[in-house]
Protein backbone atom coordinates (compact mmCIF):
# COMPACT_ATOMS: atom_id res chain seq x y z
CA UNK A 1 0.00 0.00 0.00
CA UNK A 2 2.84 2.40 0.83
CA UNK A 3 4.44 1.73 -2.54
CA UNK A 4 1.13 2.44 -4.31
CA UNK A 5 0.67 5.73 -2.41
CA UNK A 6 4.23 6.78 -3.19
CA UNK A 7 3.80 5.86 -6.86
CA UNK A 8 0.57 7.85 -7.13
CA UNK A 9 2.16 10.84 -5.43
CA UNK A 10 5.17 10.69 -7.76
CA UNK A 11 2.87 10.45 -10.78
CA UNK A 12 0.85 13.46 -9.60
CA UNK A 13 4.02 15.52 -9.10
CA UNK A 14 5.23 14.60 -12.59
CA UNK A 15 1.89 15.60 -14.12
CA UNK A 16 1.90 18.97 -12.38
CA UNK A 17 5.50 19.57 -13.46
CA UNK A 18 4.75 18.58 -17.06
CA UNK A 19 1.73 20.88 -17.20
CA UNK A 20 3.83 23.77 -15.86
CA UNK A 21 6.40 23.23 -18.61
CA UNK A 22 3.93 23.09 -21.48
CA UNK A 23 4.09 26.16 -23.63
CA UNK A 24 1.28 28.61 -24.23
CA UNK A 25 0.45 30.59 -27.34
CA UNK A 26 2.00 34.05 -27.02
CA UNK A 27 -0.01 36.88 -28.56
CA UNK A 28 1.94 38.82 -31.21
CA UNK A 29 1.75 41.98 -29.07
CA UNK A 30 3.90 40.30 -26.38
CA UNK A 31 6.51 38.58 -28.56
CA UNK A 32 10.00 40.00 -28.18
CA UNK A 33 11.26 38.84 -31.57
CA UNK A 34 14.17 36.99 -29.98
CA UNK A 35 13.40 33.28 -30.44
CA UNK A 36 15.26 31.81 -27.46
CA UNK A 37 13.61 34.26 -25.08
CA UNK A 38 10.14 33.93 -26.59
CA UNK A 39 10.35 30.15 -26.38
CA UNK A 40 11.44 30.23 -22.72
CA UNK A 41 8.81 32.80 -21.75
CA UNK A 42 6.04 30.72 -23.32
CA UNK A 43 6.74 28.02 -20.72
CA UNK A 44 7.40 30.26 -17.75
CA UNK A 45 5.46 33.55 -17.65
CA UNK A 46 1.72 34.06 -18.12
CA UNK A 47 0.74 35.92 -21.28
CA UNK A 48 -2.64 37.48 -20.46
CA UNK A 49 -4.43 40.81 -20.12
CA UNK A 50 -2.31 41.63 -17.05
CA UNK A 51 0.86 41.35 -19.12
CA UNK A 52 2.06 44.33 -21.13
CA UNK A 53 4.64 44.76 -23.85
CA UNK A 54 7.23 47.54 -23.61
CA UNK A 55 5.29 49.57 -26.19
CA UNK A 56 2.07 49.20 -24.16
CA UNK A 57 3.87 50.31 -21.00
CA UNK A 58 5.06 53.45 -22.77
CA UNK A 59 1.44 54.26 -23.73
CA UNK A 60 0.16 54.18 -20.14
CA UNK A 61 -0.67 57.46 -18.46
CA UNK A 62 1.76 58.05 -15.56
CA UNK A 63 2.69 54.46 -14.67
CA UNK A 64 4.80 53.73 -11.61
CA UNK A 65 7.61 51.40 -12.72
CA UNK A 66 8.67 48.93 -10.04
CA UNK A 67 11.83 46.86 -10.35
CA UNK A 68 11.35 43.50 -8.58
CA UNK A 69 15.04 42.61 -8.75
CA UNK A 70 17.56 42.83 -5.98
CA UNK A 71 19.45 46.12 -5.40
CA UNK A 72 22.69 44.84 -7.01
CA UNK A 73 20.77 44.03 -10.22
CA UNK A 74 18.99 47.39 -10.17
CA UNK A 75 22.35 49.12 -9.71
CA UNK A 76 23.69 47.67 -12.97
CA UNK A 77 20.77 49.06 -14.99
CA UNK A 78 17.06 49.68 -14.78
CA UNK A 79 14.22 51.35 -16.65
CA UNK A 80 14.31 55.15 -16.47
CA UNK A 81 12.30 56.39 -13.49
CA UNK A 82 11.86 52.94 -11.95
CA UNK A 83 11.87 52.39 -8.20
CA UNK A 84 13.66 49.35 -6.78
CA UNK A 85 10.97 47.44 -4.88
CA UNK A 86 13.07 44.29 -4.61
CA UNK A 87 11.83 40.74 -4.25
CA UNK A 88 13.28 38.70 -1.40
CA UNK A 89 12.98 41.62 1.04
CA UNK A 90 10.50 43.79 -0.84
CA UNK A 91 10.30 47.39 0.33
CA UNK A 92 6.55 47.95 0.30
CA UNK A 93 7.00 51.26 2.11
CA UNK A 94 7.90 52.70 -1.32
CA UNK A 95 4.20 52.41 -2.13
CA UNK A 96 3.00 54.38 0.86
CA UNK A 97 0.61 57.04 -0.38
CA UNK A 98 0.41 55.66 -3.94
CA UNK A 99 -3.11 55.87 -5.36
CA UNK A 100 -4.46 52.28 -5.61
CA UNK A 101 -5.79 53.13 -9.08
CA UNK A 102 -2.46 54.36 -10.45
CA UNK A 103 -1.05 51.90 -12.99
CA UNK A 104 1.84 49.91 -11.52
CA UNK A 105 4.17 48.07 -13.90
CA UNK A 106 6.41 45.48 -12.31
CA UNK A 107 9.45 44.01 -14.05
CA UNK A 108 12.51 41.90 -13.27
CA UNK A 109 14.96 40.12 -15.59
CA UNK A 110 12.52 38.05 -17.68
CA UNK A 111 9.20 38.34 -15.85
CA UNK A 112 9.06 35.41 -13.44
CA UNK A 113 9.68 37.33 -10.20
CA UNK A 114 7.71 40.35 -11.36
CA UNK A 115 4.68 38.21 -12.16
CA UNK A 116 4.65 36.95 -8.57
CA UNK A 117 5.24 40.44 -7.18
CA UNK A 118 2.36 41.80 -9.30
CA UNK A 119 0.06 39.19 -7.73
CA UNK A 120 1.22 40.28 -4.27
CA UNK A 121 0.56 43.94 -5.05
CA UNK A 122 -2.95 43.13 -6.27
CA UNK A 123 -3.58 41.29 -2.99
CA UNK A 124 -2.49 44.50 -1.19
CA UNK A 125 -5.28 46.48 -2.86
CA UNK A 126 -3.64 47.95 -5.96
CA UNK A 127 -6.11 47.59 -8.80
CA UNK A 128 -4.08 48.31 -11.94
CA UNK A 129 -0.98 46.15 -11.61
CA UNK A 130 0.72 44.78 -14.72
CA UNK A 131 3.69 42.56 -15.43
CA UNK A 132 6.11 43.78 -18.11
CA UNK A 133 6.17 40.60 -20.21
CA UNK A 134 9.80 39.67 -20.87
CA UNK A 135 10.77 42.40 -18.39
CA UNK A 136 14.09 44.23 -18.77
CA UNK A 137 15.12 41.87 -21.59
CA UNK A 138 12.01 42.75 -23.63
CA UNK A 139 12.52 46.44 -22.88
CA UNK A 140 16.10 46.41 -24.17
CA UNK A 141 15.17 44.23 -27.17
CA UNK A 142 12.54 46.83 -28.10
CA UNK A 143 15.31 49.43 -28.25
CA UNK A 144 14.23 51.39 -25.18
CA UNK A 145 16.88 52.93 -22.92
CA UNK A 146 18.37 51.54 -19.73
CA UNK A 147 19.97 53.72 -17.09
CA UNK A 148 22.15 53.39 -14.03
CA UNK A 149 22.96 55.95 -11.34
CA UNK A 150 25.16 57.93 -13.78
CA UNK A 151 22.71 57.96 -16.70
CA UNK A 152 22.26 55.91 -19.89
CA UNK A 153 24.05 52.56 -19.95
CA UNK A 154 24.58 49.58 -22.23
CA UNK A 155 24.94 47.14 -19.32
CA UNK A 156 22.30 44.61 -18.28
CA UNK A 157 22.23 42.27 -15.31
CA UNK A 158 21.30 38.82 -16.60
CA UNK A 159 20.81 37.17 -13.19
CA UNK A 160 23.34 34.45 -14.07
CA UNK A 161 25.13 32.98 -17.10
CA UNK A 162 22.31 30.55 -17.90
CA UNK A 163 19.71 33.33 -18.05
CA UNK A 164 22.19 35.41 -20.05
CA UNK A 165 21.73 33.00 -22.97
CA UNK A 166 18.21 34.39 -23.45
CA UNK A 167 19.55 37.83 -24.38
CA UNK A 168 21.72 38.59 -27.44
CA UNK A 169 25.36 39.47 -26.75
CA UNK A 170 25.31 42.29 -29.31
CA UNK A 171 22.81 44.53 -27.49
CA UNK A 172 24.44 45.07 -24.12
CA UNK A 173 27.30 44.11 -21.87
CA UNK A 174 26.05 41.27 -19.70
CA UNK A 175 26.73 41.39 -15.96
CA UNK A 176 26.16 38.32 -13.78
Amino acid sequence: MRFLNFTLLALAVCCVYACRLSSQEIPPRLRTGYGPLDDRLSRMVTADSLSLSPAEVRQLDDPLLLDAREPVEYGVSHLPGARNLGYDDARYELLSGVDPDRPLVVYCTVGYRSERMAEELRSRGFRRVYNLYGSIYAWALAGYPLVDQAGPTRRIHTYNKKWGTYFPDSLATKVY
